[in-house]
């Protein structure tokens, strides 16, 4: 596994970008929503949490997206590993992977093996932490609403 360490290097520039690209759209994601929350009038207080927990959704669907599109680009280069549970691995089934790890579920019926692991076990990191942010976002964006008379 680890005598092809141009394998190895391409998975970890992979999830650098992975990494950075959620980060990314998670920040500019939470700036749109909580401007476009505070727009909306008081008396419309149920809609605007609706809408946050949606917008909030979204965002980490895209997340997902982003690490399962990523993980499914470097299992199509030689050496970068594989997915155990399927062959071949789809595009939906290294989304489905990245879901499961994301989320911080575990792997179940599929689960990476090689380099892969890398970008496996940081995309449980980063799902963690950005899960909380959502959090606490979703937090301060219901005190806003409460406390506005």
């Amino acid at each position: 596994m680890y005598g092809h360490w141009d394998a190895n290097l391409l998975v970890m520039v992979a999830t650098i970008l992975a990494v950075a690209a959620s980060v990314l759209v998670h920040y500019e994601g939470l700036a749109l929503l909580s401007r476009g929350l505070a727009r909306w009038h008081v008396s419309q207080r149920r809609r605007r949490v609706l809408y946050g927990i949606c917008g909030v959704l979204m965002l980490h669907v895209a997340e997902i997206w982003i690490f399962g599109t990523a993980t499914w680009a470097l299992l199509q280069v030689d050496n970068t590993g594989s997915i155990a549970g399927v062959h071949p691995v789809r595009l939906l089934d290294a989304v489905y992977m990245a879901a499961a790890t994301y989320t911080t579920v575990g792997f179940g019926d599929l689960a990476p093996v090689g380099p892969i692991r890398f970008i496996a076990g940081t995309m449980a990191v980063v799902g963690f932490v950005l899960i909380g942010w959502s959090a606490s976002f979703t937090y301060l964006e219901m005190v806003r609403d409460w406390r506005e008379k």
